[in-house]
């Protein structure tokens, strides 16, 4: 949809009508009918293994990859509503330090994806590393527990070990957690999906032009819905070199939440993808699933990863893709599914591993890194206020 000035889109966000006069609404303006959308255990684990045979069968060579790819990625964007990419506006960050270690500093940072709709999040910045730093993206999944979302225990591990190995890294709130929640945002607003997308390419704008990141050298990584916006933005943005979705790829499983599935990405008319060649768009990018036993990657190692394989082999890169499986664990972004994507990123970007990774006992220290309070993470506060031009929580962001 283009930009149209004075027409009125209506939807309903929550119990109450919200009205959008300056411009055409992302996405849909009427839900998208129920036969276009794949959500949750769409379909069963033998249909889900026909499937991508059938969609094998469309092709056989790197040309007839990358043509059915450019259908998907067409498709995947009109669905998400982001054909054509909307304007890039301003940014407009806001930085402040928050806290410092002697090996990095966490600062505050919230940034305009849209006019006055705000993405919220924290930048781990490594402190004894020179020049100019890869960045990864750390978006979460739908964890509630203590502070919930990016202010969670694991999260801040995993953004601080990625930062004292020498990135910079940038974890970031779905709409409807963290501040975004405490701001009165809800994570059901009807743009929920297009909104996190075009967030996360706004992350990597931002990310891109600071002093301190190559921009060569962009990765992102985050478990169930997290996993869902790391293939979402490594499908759609180039500049992602590398990705790591935890626990989240599937044939049979197309995300539980309106923010992964709640458009018509995956069918459209005659048109039909999963969220395997959703992934396999990063190829040939370096990309690690992965995988455990106790929830829908359980099927990865003989199913989803073989999928992968064929993509990347076709393209010449067979050994740019990778799964990690562990047959007894559960869902979630625990130290035993953390270890392995420090050492994928430390191989991909080259980061120095002294002092963090012990070879001897194979384990990743963690020991250094300060878990912070929730609430000493917050962007605004009372003696940092929301900018007055911010969009009330609700609203129907215009693009």
């Amino acid at each position: 949809m283009g930009n149209t000035i004075g027409r009125s889109w209506r939807f309903l966000v929550g119990w109450s009508a919200v009205v959008c006069s300056a411009g055409v609404l992302v996405g849909q303006a009427e839900p998208p009918p129920p036969t276009e959308l794949c959500q949750g255990n769409h379909q069963s684990e033998a249909a889900a293994k026909a499937q991508l045979a059938a969609f094998a069968a469309t092709y056989a060579d790197a040309d007839g990859w990358q043509q059915r790819a450019a259908t998907i990625r067409q498709n995947l964007r009109r669905g998400a509503g982001l054909e054509p990419w909307p304007e890039r506006t301003p940014l407009q960050p806001v930085e402040r330090e928050l806290h410092r270690t002697d090996d990095y500093a966490v600062l505050a940072v919230a940034f305009e994806a849209r006019p006055g709709f705000f993405v919220y999040g924290n930048l781990y910045r490594p402190l004894q590393r020179e020049g100019r730093h890869p960045a990864i993206l750390c978006p979460h999944g739908h964890y509630t527990g203590p502070g919930g979302g990016r202010l969670r225990a694991d999260q801040q591990q995993r953004c601080a070990t990625l930062a004292q190995l020498g990135a910079v890294v940038f974890s970031y709130d779905m709409i409807g957690y963290g501040d975004s929640q405490a701001l009165g945002w809800r994570h059901e607003h009807p743009q929920a999906l297009t909104l996190q997308t075009w967030s996360s390419v706004r992350a990597v704008d931002y990310l891109v032009a600071r002093d301190d990141v190559d921009p060569g050298r962009i990765g992102i990584t985050g478990s169930s819905g997290g996993g869902t916006q790391a293939f979402l933005l490594a499908a759609l943005d180039e500049r992602v070199t590398a990705s790591a979705p935890v626990v989240m790829v599937s044939a049979h499983f197309f995300g539980g939440c309106n923010c992964e599935s709640g458009l018509p990405i995956h069918k459209r008319g005659d048109f039909q993808t999963n969220n395997v060649e959703l992934a396999a768009l990063a190829a040939p990018h370096a990309q690690l699933l992965v995988s455990v036993g106790g929830d829908w990657t359980k099927n990865t190692p003989t199913v989803e990863f073989p999928y992968l394989q064929r993509v990347y082999r076709l393209l010449g890169a067979p050994d740019r893709v990778r799964n990690v499986h562990f047959a007894d664990a559960d869902h979630g972004y625990q130290y035993q599914k953390r270890a392995p994507v420090y050492a994928f990123f430390a191989e991909v970007f080259g980061l120095a591993t002294d002092g963090i990774f012990d070879a001897a006992s194979g384990r990743w220290d963690e020991t250094r890194n300060r878990i912070v309070p929730p609430a000493e993470l917050r962007v605004f506060d009372a003696a940092h206020p929301v900018p007055d031009h911010a969009l009330p929580p609700g609203s129907a962001v215009p693009f």
